[in-house]
């Protein structure tokens, strides 16, 4: 591949998400010349479809809530939840500097974060985890401020947006949930559809951006205002090596092919494999073909950047109990005849839900983490062919909260119940029937659940039992905010399926997110973040954001690396002598 031109900076990061833009940001802060590339049309990767938390113990906004958390409690914390995969050096360069980079993006960047004090770690009651006050997230960004870069930005992704609209977490979801229930939070989402048909009328597209889409808004914005360019449709073919290092990369523009020369490295930063159907048949023991498995990350996330890493020596962790962060998603029918994958968050911890297979028994407390669910699902599945379980309701439920893609009153259920998304049976034996699911025993699972449930009990699997469990449930529901029973017909099911939030089985790098050999020896010019570096949770999901926190991070971490800044020298401001 014969480059058509030759351009020269000091570092190249492959990627435009979370992880890739930190370390431009932070090298650029300290005086480095840093190009940006994205292989898609959009910038902004998986991130922009995320909900945008960020796991980080004793962030300073936590700090200053005067939340009880330590740093020691918070490796207590990883250690349990990686077990035999638990990476000091990388998790302590994790927990001393996730604070430090929060305080920097808020000091120096667009970046705002808020703090979901309620949130709680998604094993509460191991050694070390809390409830709350780890999570933080971006609040939320105007768009208009993006200029015309805001046709770059990736969109969220369409599923979980409500007619096109981003709705953001926490409090704000809440007030969608009650608008029938309460004048005040009817008068909010109000002004939020108008604020969005305005939007709509003048930008074709929401301006108001939540989640990850303001995190990468906040991002880009930064980058753009520092003159860091970032190269869209530009996906790198291959990478400069000479005596051993890394001296840059080939990257595929609209004009040809060039080669960018750099002084201090190239990042990768691409988004892990996702979409790699090879390395999930490889890796992901439910889909023995690759293709049993759907993701919502952006089609482009194709494990471009392990296997660059792998063609100059780096090598991806192997053994982990999870290549992934697992996570259910039921298949959104689209007009076009295709579907988009829908990520079950929240609806599993409401009250008066629950999950069969098609045995017709329960398998798991269903308001436990997403990765936790799809584990216990894959389980109760065995040999059977397809790993899939039903969520099941009854009428006041799904009126009240919805189920996956089914909005809550107002919205009428004719449209799910018509393409297929959303079954409905008068009965029980009905739904089941309809579902594919063994209608005697799904019979008795109802009706031994009801029994306890109308006490607000749950012997069987414990729900309500954790404050991660009741962050979900409804604190309207007595005496147990995720525990109801389902008898008031008619019943209703969504099919939901494996899928997952990003993957864990990156390349191997030190705690300076350098990457490393099959020997453990650095190799010079090469760093990785996000999810093209191995994940420092040992392939298991303690809380929310464990993704975009050590993105953020271990972004920072390599962007001062590469600018040569240690903690004496803080305050560099200009290109290090080379």
């Amino acid at each position: 591949m014969k480059p058509t031109k030759t351009v020269t900076c000091d570092v190249l990061v492959v990627g435009s998400g979370a992880g890739g833009l930190a370390t431009a940001l932070t090298a650029r802060h300290h005086g480095l010349d840093v190009i940006v590339t994205e292989k898609e049309p959009v910038f902004g990767g998986t991130t922009a479809r995320s909900g945008g938390w960020m796991w980080i113990p004793c962030n300073p906004l936590a700090q200053k809530e005067g939340f009880n958390d330590s740093k020691e409690a918070a490796r207590t914390y990883l250690q349990h939840e990686a077990g035999n995969h638990f990476d000091a050096g990388r998790v302590d360069a994790f927990l001393e500097n996730g604070p430090k980079m929060v305080e920097f993006f808020e000091k120096n960047t667009e970046m705002e974060f808020t703090l979901g004090p309620a949130f709680s770690d998604y094993h509460p009651d191991a050694p070390g985890g809390t409830s709350g006050g780890r999570s933080i997230v971006a609040t939320p960004y105007d768009g208009r401020k993006l200029g015309k870069e805001i046709a770059r930005l990736r969109p969220p992704l369409k599923e979980i947006t409500f007619l096109g609209m981003m709705i953001g977490s926490g409090k704000e979801l809440l007030h969608f949930f009650n608008v029938t229930r309460s004048v005040k939070s009817a008068a909010y989402v109000g002004v939020l559809l108008a604020k969005y048909g305005r939007d709509l009328a003048s930008h074709g597209r929401a301006m108001r951006l939540t989640n990850g889409n303001a995190l990468i808004g906040r991002l880009a914005k930064s980058a753009f205002d520092r003159n860091v360019p970032i190269w869209t449709s530009s996906p790198v073919k291959d990478l400069v090596v000479e005596d051993g290092a890394v001296k840059g990369a080939l990257v595929q523009t609209e004009d040809g092919v060039t080669e960018v020369r750099t002084r201090r490295g190239v990042v990768l930063a691409a988004g892990g494999f996702p979409q790699d159907v090879l390395r999930r048949k490889e890796l992901f023991a439910h889909a023995p073909t690759g293709r049993e498995h759907w993701s919502p990350a952006p089609p482009g996330n194709t494990g471009d950047g392990i296997r660059l890493g792998e063609t100059v020596g780096g090598r991806a962790i192997e053994g982990l109990p999870n290549a992934a962060a697992w996570v259910p998603v039921s298949l959104v029918p689209r007009r076009d005849g295709t579907s988009g994958p829908f990520p079950h968050f929240i609806d599993r911890g409401k009250p008066g839900v629950i999950a069969v297979t098609k045995s017709g028994k329960r398998f798991t407390n269903e308001s436990n983490s997403y990765h936790d669910f799809v584990q216990a699902m894959i389980g109760a599945c065995g040999d059977d062919q397809e790993k899939a379980a039903w969520l099941i309701v009854d009428h006041p439920t799904i009126r009240r909260y919805g189920l996956g893609f089914v909005k809550p009153f107002p919205v009428p259920l004719t449209p799910y119940l018509q393409n297929g998304y959303l079954l409905k049976g008068r009965t029980l034996r009905e739904l089941a029937q309809k579902a594919g699911i063994d209608p005697a025993a799904f019979e008795h699972t109802v009706e031994t659940f009801n029994r306890d449930a109308r006490k607000g009990e749950d012997p069987e699997f414990k729900r309500g039992s954790t404050a991660y469990n009741r962050y979900l449930g409804d604190p309207d529901q007595k005496p147990n905010p995720c525990v109801g029973p389902i008898e008031r017909g008619p019943f209703y099911a969504v099919k939901v399926v494996p899928g997952d939030l990003g993957t864990f089985a990156g390349l191997r790098t030190d705690p300076n997110a350098r990457v490393i050999d099959e020997s453990g020896r650095v190799i010079p010019g090469l760093y990785a973040a996000g999810n093209d570096m191995a994940s420092i949770m040992g392939g298991n999901y303690p809380g929310g954001g464990i993704t975009l926190g050590p993105a953020m991070t271990f972004g920072y971490i390599a962007g001062r690396h590469l600018a040569g800044v240690t903690e004496e020298s803080t305050s560099v401001t200009s290109r290090p002598a080379a």
